[in-house]
């Protein structure tokens, strides 16, 4: 079985006015458009289009060929201007931090809450823009101590330099984080972002100037100074990166499609106005520098690649424009169209036509689909193992 579903944008103020409304080739309402969810999360679940016009959620829960609850949710996302820094919990630390805070008897709508459900959130971003910008893992420690002494030598930047010569480069990178967020005054935010704003580094170029944008639109926030020490990542259309738990990431421009476990779970570190716990922001981060998290596919048979981060939860499959893709299921299913007109047709014979912006819900015995013509996402439970 195929059906259409679909869903109306969501208005998040750093949502794009323009991406989702020119990929779905309607004019722009002028609103924000940040994100259209295409999954059951009792946040927003999209409606089936099956003449009874009910929420996928209470659709799941009709049948006894699908899970009651789908493990990923799929989005397209919008970014026009910075998102927050934030971190997502294992799964374990959900599990934990949901028990406390229920225990403790913390509303679950409080804008204090950290742990809105027991579950892990692992993402994958994929970027359908020409160039997807986002901050993603801390960078190389040496790299950093290079830039930060480019900002010169104002005290602020000096007490900021000393916590990056720790010998061990995640505590240096702690210590940092701990201090810009938890102990550093305004004054002292505001001389680092100052200098780094007027620093002119060849190496660092691009680095800086997101300092400006950030400045911008945050001023004065703390989270520009943790952006510094984040790797700056551009993809390319078809490139994606993988955040699993505890590593800092922020989107800052550009559209993607992007799909996660079904969790709520944010932890937030800089560049919003919203709730930021430090203590357990520092108690989740995994601070040991790494190489930006790019995730590259893996071919699928002829015209068909597959973005698999090895978690239980989700992989997603990707048919280009013009290909003819057959993707196996692995579970319930969603495709998404983002290009061109898109025939999807199951085993059954069933079929669906799909434009950009369109989604279908497919049940898992119509495996394998087939794609041709447009280009698609085929979002479907993942083959790995839950990570701890």
């Amino acid at each position: 079985m195929l059906i259409e579903i679909s869903n109306t944008p969501r208005d998040y103020a750093w949502g794009s006015p323009t991406l989702i409304a020119d990929l779905e080739g309607r004019t722009p309402t002028g609103a924000p458009e940040a994100e259209v969810w295409f999954g059951d999360h009792p946040g927003s679940p999209a409606l089936v289009h099956d003449g009874s016009d009910r929420s996928l959620d209470a659709w799941l829960a009709s049948r006894a060929d699908v899970p009651a609850r789908l493990p990923y949710l799929l989005k397209l996302l919008a970014a026009g201007a910075p998102l927050s820094i934030q971190v997502h919990p294992s799964k374990q630390q959900a599990v934990d931090g949901f028990a406390r805070e229920e225990a403790a008897g913390v509303p679950r709508d409080a804008g204090h809450r950290n742990y809105k459900d027991d579950n892990h959130k692992p993402e994958v971003i994929v970027a359908l823009s020409d160039t997807f910008t986002a901050l993603a893992g801390l960078r190389d420690l040496v790299a950093t101590r290079r830039l930060v002494s480019a900002l010169g030598e104002g005290d602020a930047v000096r007490a900021l330099r000393e916590r990056l010569d720790a010998d061990d480069p995640a505590a240096a990178l702690r210590a940092a984080i701990a201090w810009v967020l938890g102990e550093a005054d305004a004054a002292a935010v505001s001389q680092i972002v100052e200098a780094a704003a007027s620093t002119v580094s060849e190496e660092f170029a691009a680095e800086l100037a997101l300092v400006r944008t950030l400045a911008a639109a945050y001023p004065a926030d703390p989270g520009i100074v943790v952006a510094l020490l984040m790797n700056l990542v551009e993809l390319r259309r078809g490139e994606a990166i993988f955040v699993p738990a505890g590593v800092l990431h922020a989107y800052v421009a550009g559209l993607g499609v992007e799909i996660m476990a079904a969790s709520d779970n944010v932890l937030r570190g800089g560049l919003t106005p919203k709730h930021i716990d430090v203590a357990e922001l520092l108690a989740l981060v995994d601070f040991r520098p790494a190489d930006p998290p790019v995730l590259a596919p893996r071919a699928d048979g002829d015209g068909a690649e597959v973005f698999a981060p090895g978690i239980a939860d989700f992989a997603l499959a990707h048919v280009r424009a013009g290909a003819k893709g057959e993707v196996a299921l692995s579970g319930a299913s969603i495709a998404l169209a983002v290009a061109g007109e898109a025939v999807v047709s199951g085993a059954s014979g069933a079929r669906i036509v799909l434009t950009p912006g369109r989604a279908a819900v497919i049940t898992p015995d119509e495996s394998p689909v087939t794609v041709t013509g447009g280009e698609v996402f085929v979002a479907m439970p993942g083959e790995g193992r839950d990570t701890p």
